[in-house]
């Protein structure tokens, strides 16, 4: 039995060892260091229960033994036992799948995920996408992906289900609140390409400028769009949130200094022991002195939320046309480790006049609902209302 308690003992000290960051953070084996963080989390922790559980797998499993697969599920089970939808374990192949998230290129429907009080909702499908044409909402709820019901799925596994090779076809079966049972939707996967940045001119003098999501690149595309509003001479800004599921906060942060005056508090973020630290703006305030109506609605998440607070709330007379928003407010860290990416939540995000944005969202000034109706005839009742309104400025 020494021997079989010696493997036992190496993946118990590689689970540990991983989910205390050791690995990554470049530490050595037997280190002080990790000897006391082990210390210490054994006083927490019954470890001899993860020991008597492979000894019962070893002992009794019919099958051949991955042990691979093992240590990436023993690490996902203690960061999921956390209890947060936020928090979770990327092994190395989803974590080459978050990467591509935040670049903004990937084969598959086109829509952003969360969890809400454990079952999969649609944040956001991204414009001109499969999912976009298929007549994906926010907010729809994804009871199957395929035939998998997605209750007991993390956002990573589903994630995995809905990508796929371009052409393929995924079946998603859909909840929508009023619709009286669900429906299957199919929806065939194409290479998404996201367009970060779009913006037109309306009557010559009104820029309707909208960020579809905050990737890595977005403030170089947000700077081309800038300049030629600032070419153009035009005063008169509706600057379009809707359907933007966030991203990098820190680019959010960057396009709020063109709007903001430079130290203009963007977002506070409040830590675990109550510590509020606040984002400044730090840009040209070239788009100051420019009148500014923001469209939001039910897709408008995280980021996108924290730039309309900003602006909001630090400048006058801009106006939030459209509905609620989503309302995710909590602050994520992605630690890259040997074996994969921990995704942790760290803090939540309050507004400049410090509301807490987490469940609560963004209320519209003046609300307007988009049908589904309006969708099908074409019809944007949201952005009609954003045109009155800034023609009157």
């Amino acid at each position: 039995m020494a021997k079989k308690t010696n493997k036992y003992s190496l993946i118990l000290f590689l689970v540990l060892f991983a989910a205390l960051g050791g690995v990554g953070a470049g530490f050595y084996l037997g280190s002080d260091y990790t000897r006391q963080h082990y210390n210490q989390l054994s006083q927490k922790i019954d470890l001899n229960a993860i020991l008597d559980a492979l000894n019962v797998i070893e002992e009794k499993y019919v099958g051949n033994i991955d042990y691979q697969k093992m240590l990436y599920g023993a690490i996902r089970g203690l960061v999921r036992g956390v209890g947060d939808d936020y928090t979770d374990y990327f092994d190395p192949q989803e974590a080459k799948l978050f990467q591509e998230d935040i670049s903004g290129s990937f084969e598959g429907v086109g829509i952003e995920i969360t969890k809400r009080e454990g079952q999969l909702v649609v944040v956001s499908p991204i414009e001109d996408t499969p999912a976009y044409k298929a007549g994906i909402l926010p907010k729809d709820k994804i009871l199957k992906i395929g035939d998998t019901l997605t209750n007991e799925l993390t956002l990573e596994e589903a994630a995995l289900m809905i990508r796929g090779k371009k052409g393929t076809p995924v079946k998603l079966t859909i909840y929508r609140d009023g619709w009286e049972e669900p429906k299957e939707i199919e929806i065939v996967r194409d290479r998404i390409i996201i367009p970060w940045v779009k913006l037109e001119f309306i009557d010559d003098n009104i820029a309707h400028l909208s960020i579809l999501q905050f990737t890595e690149n977005v403030d170089s595309q947000f700077k081309q769009a800038a300049q030629k509003i600032l070419d153009k001479g035009v005063k008169k800004i509706i600057l379009d949130l809707r359907n933007n599921p966030g991203g990098v906060l820190n680019k959010a942060v960057d396009i709020a200094g063109w709007f903001l005056e430079r130290g203009d508090v963007v977002v506070y973020e409040k830590l675990s022991d109550g510590t509020e630290i606040p984002y400044r703006a730090k840009g040209n305030s070239k788009l100051n002195d420019a009148k500014l109506v923001i469209l939001v609605n039910g897709g408008t998440a995280s980021a996108s939320e924290i730039l309309a607070g900003a602006l909001k709330e630090n400048e006058k007379d801009v106006k939030l046309i459209g509905e609620k928003t989503f309302g995710k407010g909590t602050v994520q860290e992605a630690v890259n480790f040997r074996e994969g990416l921990i995704k942790v939540t760290v803090a939540y995000w309050l507004t400049p006049h410090k509301k807490m944005i987490e469940k609560f969202g963004l209320q519209p000034d003046i609300e307007v609902k988009m049908t589904e109706e309006d969708f099908k005839a074409n019809k944007d009742p949201q952005l009609e209302k954003a045109i009155e309104v800034i023609k009157n400025f």
